[in-house]
């Protein structure tokens, strides 16, 4: 599925099929725009092999601009209030794509907001710093920030970059304030305790960021 919608207790449906469920109101349009992950997180549904294979998330191949606008074009954007960048991997893995996207949403819809969500790793993926081509296309952008240090993170993510992926995530963070309105990081309430949600919720006081507090979707 590359274009869908999100129902109560993680059920995911074709956007025209959450209208005829749900008829009345707005509501997000989340694009999947890749299988392929840099990290490998150990609370994250891929790592849940019966679900992989049951899910209509998992797509068969990364789908092109091109087919992706295509689908979005055929929306009724009507009923749409979000435009969401994500995927069973890691979107940004697939820049130029995503950019695509973007720029044919605002383009076509300017007042729908657009959204992409993260890891916050793209800059060790491309080996540069990208975050003023969002200027303009992005409205939020929401990065996985998932512990308080370094080390902890990478026990979670356990990311192909290694020890130095804490670090960076938050650095892309701070280069996206200049040109996405809303810059957010996120935890998961279920892996973190308390204690470590006030650690993050002070990294984030610090650096001028937002922190949101994720449910938890095992199912």
């Amino acid at each position: 599925m590359i274009v869908y919608a999100t129902h109560a207790g993680g059920r995911y449906l074709p956007f025209e099929e959450s209208l005829r469920e749900q008829p009345e109101g707005k509501r997000a349009v989340y694009v999947n725009i890749t299988n392929d992950c840099n990290c490998d997180c150990v609370f994250c549904l891929r790592s849940m092999k019966e679900m992989v294979q049951e899910s209509s998330l998992w797509i068969e191949h990364d789908p092109s601009s091109e087919e992706i606008i295509a689908e979005l074009d055929r929306l009724p954007w009507d009923y749409v209030s979000e435009v969401v960048c994500c995927g069973f991997g890691e979107p940004l893995i697939r820049l130029d794509t995503v950019l695509a996207v973007l720029r044919h949403v605002k383009e076509q819809h300017p007042d729908v907001p657009t959204r992409v969500n993260t890891n916050g790793l793209g800059e060790l993926e491309h080996g540069c710093v990208f975050a003023e081509r969002f200027a303009g296309l992005l409205d939020t952008v929401s990065i996985s920030l998932n512990a308080s240090n370094a080390e902890r993170y990478l026990a979670l993510t356990r990311s192909k970059f290694g020890i130095a992926s804490y670090e960076a995530m938050l650095t892309f963070a701070e280069h996206c304030k200049p040109y996405v309105p809303n810059v957010v990081l996120t935890v998961v309430e279920k892996v973190e305790n308390e204690e470590e949600i006030a650690l993050c919720r002070a990294i984030c006081a610090e650096r001028g960021l937002t922190l949101r507090v994720r449910t938890y979707e095992d199912s």
